[in-house]
């Protein structure tokens, strides 16, 4: 089995599927392949900031996400034992302090559109193994696995929307370099009790940060910063202490956690880090989102990033394909720019990470 299409993308979460749209309107073929056997099974980002709301919205699909549920937040808190200590609301040119969306509506809204396109196509269940070289060494397609079955992809394009461990970048030799940030998250889902207002609410435990992010559909998402490392020394110790300090920040949740958080099973463990490509294209490969440059999960930029990269792009492949650039001038020439926003960003979160107990201090 063999395809061919203009841009193979590799991904299809919002970076990669936003891509394959845009690439697709412009009558641009696209082959966009995802591992799972249903899009939004993996863990992603699912907080807009202004920039995701602004591409979003100028792209007309806004509108329709919001149809299928989205949840803007109110405010944003900071608690110590129990206790309000600082509250911040939207000023009078906002209506929000992030808007969560998730990821099954984004991606719906998405994949709606693309799919009627006769350029697009989704192929489900389908594992990138390898890339493919020509005699000049450019990468010219991929090697996949669906269904038990190997196949290639011949492609002028190859993108890499693949996460933070992306194989395309990985098989195209990108260099990159990785940083640590001194935590890990441990992340959980709860029922959100009665009268429960959409807000951001942070909190202080022994220095480390715990934040419940109100979502659509009547949940909160636990955030539980944790050293970096310590989670399989941390299981070992009694479950109970541990989940009594998230009780005593937050006593109306106490019943709500009681039930749903039993024991460490109840919770997930992301490990945190950060990256940053040396380059995002490399003979005929362009990486995009969190392959090119991981976020942390501080400040909720990762998924924005992901939608701004596929716009920006976007022009310049079409411009690509169009011209026959195969030495993928238009997206080097693209890349310092956003480059340097995605590095200030990058050190805004590690300023923020830092800065995040001083929060406290003046209020206790």
């Amino acid at each position: 089995m063999m395809g061919k299409t203009d841009v193979c993308i590799v991904g299809s979460g919002p970076g990669g599927a936003l891509l394959a749209y845009l690439l697709a309107k412009q009558n641009i073929s696209v082959i966009l392949l995802e591992r799972n056997q249903a899009v939004a099974q993996e863990f992603r980002g699912e907080f807009l900031n202004d920039e995701g709301e602004s591409i979003l919205k100028k792209l007309g699909l806004f509108a329709k996400v919001e149809n299928l549920g989205l949840l803007r937040m109110e405010q944003i808190e900071y608690w110590q034992e129990g206790r309000l200590v600082k509250e911040i609301y939207p000023d009078a040119h906002q209506d929000n302090l992030g808007i969560h969306v998730p990821q099954k509506h984004l991606l719906k809204v998405i994949l709606d559109e693309a799919e009627k396109l006769d350029s697009f196509h989704l192929m489900l269940n389908t594992r990138v193994t390898d890339l493919v070289q020509d005699k000049e060494g450019r990468f010219c397609g991929v090697k996949a696995i669906k269904d038990g079955s190997e196949f290639t992809i011949q492609s002028r394009l190859i993108v890499g929307a693949d996460g933070r461990f992306s194989t395309v970048r990985k098989k195209a030799k990108i260099p990159v370099e990785v940083k640590n940030h001194g935590y890990d998250l441990l992340w959980a889902k709860i029922p959100a009790p009665y009268g429960w207002k959409p807000s951001i609410k942070n909190a202080l435990v022994n220095g480390s940060q715990l934040a419940l992010f109100t979502q659509a559909g009547g949940f909160i998402q636990i955030g539980w910063n944790i050293e970096h490392g310590s989670y399989p020394q941390l299981r070992k110790q009694p479950f109970e202490p541990f989940i009594e300090k998230l009780i005593m920040n937050f006593p109306e949740l106490r019943s709500v956690v009681r039930e749903n958080i039993q024991s460490w099973q109840d919770f997930i463990l992301l490990d945190v880090h950060s990256c940053l490509c040396e380059t995002w294209t490399k003979d005929g490969v362009l990486l995009v989102g969190d392959a090119a440059h991981t976020m942390t999960p501080t400040g909720a930029f990762g998924l924005n990033c992901a939608l701004g990269d596929a716009e920006l792009v976007a022009q310049q492949i079409y411009e690509h394909i169009l011209l026959g650039d195969s030495g993928l001038t238009g997206l080097k020439r693209a890349e310092p720019k956003r480059r340097a926003y995605i590095e200030k960003l990058q050190a805004l979160q590690v300023d923020m990470e830092k800065s995040f107990e001083s929060l406290f201090t003046a209020y206790v």
